[in-house]
Order: C-alpha cells, then sequence, then structure tokens
C-alpha cells in the first residue's frame, strides 16, 4: 500500500485507476479482435431541467487523455450547462476504455464544488470569500478544492501546499489553538504575540469569541493592537451561536461608537448562501467550508452513441452525437451535432486533436467566464434561494 493510501499518479495514468469491469471489457474485445470507432459522451441530465451547473476539472480530463489516438471537445472550464454533453470522445474505443473511472472522477468532484462556490459567489458579491474546506477532504485533494474555489469565484484559500500547487498566497491568521495556548484570559497576550512574530504583509486578523462576549474580545482586540489591527474574525460555534447576525450589527456599532469604523468583521463557521444572504449587508467577508468541499459530485455519465458511424446508444439514453448551446435569452439547448441547431453560441469546442491538446488553460480566465455566465443564465444570485 502507499504512504496515506493514495493511488500513485502513474495508476492514473497507465489506466489501472479504473473499475474492474473495463479491464474486463478492455481483455474480451481483444481477444475477441474488436475494437469500434466510437462516439462517447459524458453527460449529467439528457435534456435541460432549469438547473444549471459549472463544469470544471477539464484541464485534467484534457491531460488524461493527451497522447491517445482520439479526438474530443468540450465545455470551457467555468461554463454553465443544464443537459447534454460538457464532453464529447471520438476514437477507438479501446484508445480510452480503461480511463473512463478516472475521467468522470476528475469532472464530477470538481464540478460539484465549482458549482457551489458560484452559488456562494453569487449570495455575497462584495464580500471577500475564502475557501476554509480543506480539512474535510483527504489532503491529496487539497489543492482540487482550493481550484474549484478559486474557479467559482473565491478570493483565495486556506491551503499552503495547495497554494504552492497553485501559484497562488494561503491566507489565514491565528486559529483557537493559539489564543488557548496563552491561556484563558490572556488574549491580549495571543494577539501581541502574533502580531509581533508574523511579517509584516501578514493582514493583522485577530479572532475574538474564544473566551469572552464577542463584542467584549473585539474591542479588547482593537484597543489592543491598536491602528495595526486590521480586522476581527467570528467564528464562534453554531452551539453556541445565538442571533449570530444581531451579534454582528452588535459589534460593528461598538467599534464605530470608538472610532474604529475601519476595521474589517470576518466571519466563518459553517456557512452557506443562505447565511451569506443574511449577513452579506453587516460583514465584509467570509470563510466557507463545507458548502464547497463537501459538494455533492455532479453525476455525470460516460456513453457511447455512436459506433462505426451509426446511432447507437442503451435503453434511456439519446444516440448520436451532439452539441449543446448557449441561447440568446440565456438558455441552454441540446441537438444532434449534425443537425441545423438553434439560434445560439455552441459550447462544445475542440479539445485535443488525434491526442494533442489543442486549448490553452487559465484559471483566472475561467473564474471571469463562470462569473459572467452565471449572469447570463441568472444562476443563484443576491436575491435567491439556494439552489
Amino acid at each position: 500500500m502507499s504512504e496515506f493510501g493514495v493511488v500513485p499518479v502513474e495508476a492514473i495514468r497507465e489506466g489501472r485507476a479504473t473499475d474492474a469491469y473495463f479491464e474486463r471489457t478492455v481483455e474480451t474485445l481483444e481477444h475477441a479482435g474488436r475494437n469500434p470507432h466510437v462516439v462517447a459522451e459524458v453527460t449529467a441530465d439528457q435534456f435541460p431541467t432549469g438547473e444549471f451547473e459549472c463544469v470544471a476539472g477539464i484541464e485534467d480530463a484534457a491531460a488524461l487523455l493527451a497522447g491517445r489516438a482520439v479526438d474530443a471537445d468540450a465545455l470551457r472550464e467555468g461554463q454553465l450547462f443544464d443537459g447534454g454533453p460538457v464532453m464529447r470522445i471520438e476514437g477507438p474505443y479501446l484508445a480510452f476504455a480503461r480511463f473512463e473511472t478516472a475521467l468522470l472522477g476528475f469532472l464530477s468532484q470538481a464540478s460539484g464544488m465549482a458549482t457551489n462556490a458560484l452559488d456562494a459567489r453569487r449570495a455575497a458579491p462584495e464580500a471577500s470569500l475564502l475557501s476554509f474546506g480543506a480539512r474535510h477532504v483527504h489532503p491529496s485533494i487539497a489543492a482540487v478544492v482550493e481550484r474549484a474555489a478559486l474557479l467559482g469565484g473565491f478570493d483565495g484559500f486556506s491551503h499552503v501546499a495547495a497554494g504552492e500547487l497553485l501559484g497562488r498566497e494561503a491566507s489565514g491568521t491565528m486559529p483557537h489553538a493559539l489564543v488557548i495556548s496563552f491561556g484563558r484570559g490572556n488574549q491580549e497576550v495571543a494577539w501581541t504575540a502574533f502580531d509581533e512574530a508574523v511579517a509584516p504583509d501578514v493582514p493583522r486578523i485577530a479572532l475574538c469569541d474564544t473566551y469572552s462576549d464577542e463584542v467584549e474580545e473585539v474591542l479588547r482586540a482593537a484597543e489592543t493592537l491598536g491602528e495595526a489591527l486590521d480586522s476581527v474574525r467570528i467564528d464562534t460555534t453554531s452551539s453556541r451561536r445565538g442571533d449570530i447576525r444581531h451579534i454582528l450589527r452588535e459589534v460593528r456599532w461598538e467599534l464605530r461608537a470608538r472610532g474604529r469604523a475601519d476595521v474589517g468583521l470576518f466571519v466563518s463557521g459553517g456557512l452557506g448562501p443562505v447565511d451569506l444572504r443574511e449577513l452579506r449587508d453587516v460583514a465584509d467577508g467570509f470563510g466557507v467550508g463545507g458548502h464547497v468541499s463537501n459538494a455533492d459530485p455532479v453525476d455525470f455519465a460516460l456513453d457511447v452513441v455512436e459506433v462505426d458511424g451509426e446511432p447507437a446508444a442503451k435503453r434511456g439514453k439519446l444516440s448520436g452525437a451532439k452539441q449543446a448551446y448557449r441561447t440568446p435569452a440565456g438558455g441552454h439547448a441540446v441537438a444532434l451535432a449534425d443537425a441545423d441547431g438553434p439560434a445560439g453560441e455552441p459550447l462544445l469546442e475542440p479539445l485535443l486533436r488525434d491526442g494533442e491538446v489543442v486549448r490553452e488553460f487559465d484559471l483566472d480566465a475561467a473564474t471571469d467566464r463562470a462569473c459572467a455566465d452565471a449572469e447570463r443564465v441568472g444562476f443563484g444570485g443576491p436575491g435567491s434561494g439556494a439552489r
């Protein structure tokens, strides 16, 4: 067994990170001398349902298929979809049969997390959002969580190693454990020690709910750190939270009464879009964890829809290669690829040609695309309920 039970990258690249029945399929087809030329599509829903989701994981999917004798078309990362294919693969079936499990894994989990991140971003469009969810997942996929959060519009994240992979600086100041390490009643000592220890470019954000009333600790932090204090963070557990909106309004009032309206107010602790909509006018920023990291994966499936040029599909699936469209009104439509499609923008674009990746990937561009497309299709939004 590998260290920490992590499936190695080589196993994914070699097609061993697969379900056993694909190995049996390859074995059987090779024995029979059969390797049909197929078109296969990755689809969640056959027809539009009115529930948009955000596609992510396309870059990893492209890397998985690179060097194999296939062509592939796909949506752009950050594109919203509602029915129909998000990826189409064409080539000899044995060129990619073993890779279906990993391919769906790359797309399903990342798309689920990016969708929930975008939902949170739309719930609090003016607030600073940080991803605090890496602690809920296996460490080996922490960067997947943080990348999905950024793609959905988050401003930053907390995981150091993920930051190294993504080329971004991790954010974060102090946990309750730091304050507790200095002992009850010594919060000022903890805040001062932090201020003296960390680099000047690290924001001075004091955690203010460890032992005492939140308002009391905030005012003590403001007095202790003075003008150095950038923000305070409230992270009271749900069992002791009470009326969190009232608490935040009281904190804001008392800071202003003492001439410290400049102190930002950051909130964390089990928050989702409903909370963000409720609190966005009384807080400057939020730490969001489980809503993103614990998102349900999008239930993608890969289905063969054409064999040796002829339409084919299992019962309940739609045969024939398809194209998805964004209509002028912001809707989503699906049509056969070789037929005249509806008025609108075709969404499946070249990804690989003869195994060569023909698309560049840019996370910032994907983020912009997700936010713009969410506006276009009316996804989430400041006044809406939960997705």
